[in-house]
C-alpha cells in the first residue's frame, strides 16, 4: 500500500481519476443503500421544485427526487458501462490474441471483419438494433448493456491484435517455445501478464465508449424509459422542455456527474498508459 500511495503521488492523473471515480461509486451506493429508490421513479414527490433542504437537487415535472434519480441514475449508467465494457474487451482478447497468435485464415477473416465494421457509423446501426429490439415493452438496463455490447469489440480486437503481433516476436516467446510450451500456455503465462497494464487501459476505453454509446440510444428515447438512468434524464429534460422553462437543476446534476464520470474515466486511462508505456513514463 505504501508503493501504490507512492506511485499515486507521482502519478497524478492517476491519482485525480480514481479519486473522481471514487466519488461517482460513493453516489452509486447511496442510489443502492442510501436512499429510498422509490423517490426515483415517476410520481413519487411534488413536482417542478427547485433545490430545497428537503430536496437538495430539486425535483423534476415527473415527480422524481432528482437526488435519488441522480444517485440511481449513476449506478445504472456505470451498470451498463462496466457490462458492455467487459463483455467488449473479452470478446476483443479473445480474437485479438487468437488472430494475432495463430495467423493464417483465421487473421485475415478477424482483420477483414474488424477493418469493415469500423468503417461504419457505430451509434447509426446501434439506433436501429435498439428501435427493433425496444419493441412495445421496452428494455432494461441488462438488454441495453447487451445491445451497446454489440459493436464494443472491434477496437479492443484490432489494439489488441497489434500488440500481440509485437509481442510474440520478442525473446521470450522464442525461448518458452523452444522450452516446450504449449501455445494456450504461451498466451496465458508469457504473453497475457505483458499486456495487463494495456489491457486495463483498454477496459478503461472500453466502458468509456459503451458509457457514450448508451446515453446517445437513451437521449433519443432508445433506452430504458423507466428507469432514471442518466441519458434518460436527459431526454426527460428535452421532453419537458426545461431549458425553456428554465429549470436549470434538473439539467444540472446529470450533466455534472456525466463530465465527472468522463474525466474520470479519461484521467485513469492517461494514467494507466503512462503505467504500460516505458516512453511516457515519469522517473522518479
Amino acid at each position: 500500500m505504501a508503493a501504490f500511495w507512492s506511485y499515486l503521488r507521482r502519478n497524478k492523473r492517476l491519482g485525480l481519476g480514481i479519486f473522481l471515480l471514487l466519488i461517482l461509486v460513493y453516489l452509486a451506493m447511496m442510489g443502492l443503500f442510501g436512499i429510498d429508490k422509490a423517490k426515483a421513479y415517476p410520481l413519487a414527490v411534488k413536482p417542478n421544485q427547485p433545490p430545497s433542504r428537503e430536496y437538495p437537487f430539486g425535483t423534476d415535472s415527473q415527480g422524481r427526487d432528482l437526488f435519488a434519480a441522480t444517485c440511481m441514475g449513476t449506478y445504472l449508467t456505470g451498470k451498463i458501462g462496466l457490462m458492455a465494457g467487459i463483455i467488449g474487451l473479452s470478446v476483443g482478447v479473445v480474437l485479438g490474441f487468437a488472430s494475432a497468435y495463430y495467423g493464417g485464415v483465421l487473421d485475415t477473416v478477424v482483420r477483414w471483419v474488424v477493418d469493415v465494421l469500423l468503417t461504419i457509423p457505430g451509434l447509426l446501426v446501434l439506433v436501429v438494433i435498439a428501435s427493433t429490439l425496444r419493441g412495445r415493452q421496452g428494455m432494461n438496463t441488462n438488454q441495453m448493456a447487451l445491445i451497446v455490447s454489440l459493436l464494443a469489440w472491434m477496437w479492443p480486437t484490432r489494439t489488441i491484435r497489434s500488440q500481440v503481433l509485437s509481442l510474440k516476436e520478442r525473446a521470450f516467446v522464442r525461448v518458452a517455445k523452444l522450452s516446450g510450451e504449449g501455445s494456450l500456455e504461451i498466451i496465458f503465462t508469457e504473453l497475457m501478464p505483458n499486456l495487463l497494464p494495456f489491457l486495463g487501459a483498454s477496459l478503461v476505453g472500453s466502458v468509456t465508449s459503451a458509457v457514450f454509446a448508451s446515453l446517445g440510444l437513451e437521449a433519443l428515447g432508445l433506452g430504458p424509459m423507466r428507469e432514471p438512468t442518466l441519458g434518460m434524464t436527459i431526454y426527460w429534460v428535452m421532453y419537458y422542455g426545461a431549458f425553456v422553462r428554465k429549470m436549470w437543476w434538473w439539467v444540472l446534476a446529470p450533466i455534472v456527474v456525466i463530465v465527472l464520470m468522463f474525466v474520470g474515466l479519461f484521467l485513469v486511462s492517461a494514467g494507466l498508459d503512462e503505467l504500460a508505456n516505458p516512453r511516457v513514463r515519469r522517473r522518479v
